[in-house]
């Protein structure tokens, strides 16, 4: 049996114009490597690119996940399920990201896109943990926002940074001490003198 080496890109923007794609060679004056000129958007740039590499490759469109029909929906919860299975938080993680309308509420928050989800979960995991909640809800989520220094290491320029839903955080709501200025503690008792 014959084994062969095999490279796997697994994730990436703008890969067909990206240049990976297409033949080069290698300038024996400057050990660059040479790439032909983008002609067009499409999946083979320019007629020799499909000759090799490209034919070679099969490109996989992934589309933030939709919340319209049921498919969509039950696509987005198992996701959400599979997410939650991964949580390490004390309480049980059970239902946290997919009872009652929280599916729908992370779908607001992040549009479908899974590295917006992602980062929102792992902050939320980390404000729990540092106020001792240890559980994911919406009141501690809706403390902070995703923002894109959340993703520094995604280029936005080049199509590399989601889309990142507008979300104005809430304070956390405190608990209103009591006033006790008119507490009555009623008369003193005879025995107490």
């Amino acid at each position: 049996m014959m084994s062969m080496p095999v490279t796997l890109i697994l994730v990436g923007v703008g890969i067909p114009t990206s240049g990976l794609l297409r033949e080069g060679r290698r300038d024996s004056k400057t050990g660059l490597w040479l790439f032909q000129p983008v002609k067009d958007r499409g999946r083979s740039p320019n007629e020799h690119a499909a000759s090799q590499h490209e034919r070679r490759f099969e490109l996989i469109d992934l589309d933030p996940f939709r919340y319209t029909t049921s498919a969509q929906i039950s696509a987005w919860t198992a996701h959400l399920r599979g997410l939650e299975r991964e949580l390490r938080l004390l309480h049980d993680t059970e239902g946290m990201l997919t009872d009652g309308d929280m599916p729908e509420y992370l779908f607001k928050r992040t549009k479908g896109v899974v590295g917006v989800l992602e980062k929102l979960v792992q902050r939320g995991c980390r404000n729990a943990i540092e106020d001792g909640s240890e559980r994911l809800t919406k009141d501690l989520l809706n403390q902070f926002t995703v923002t894109p220094d959340d993703m520094p290491d995604l280029d936005a320029e080049s199509g590399e940074q989601p889309e990142i839903p507008v979300h104005k955080p809430e304070s956390k709501k405190r608990r209103k001490d009591r006033n006790t200025v008119f507490d009555d503690d009623g008369p003193a008792s005879e025995s107490a003198g």
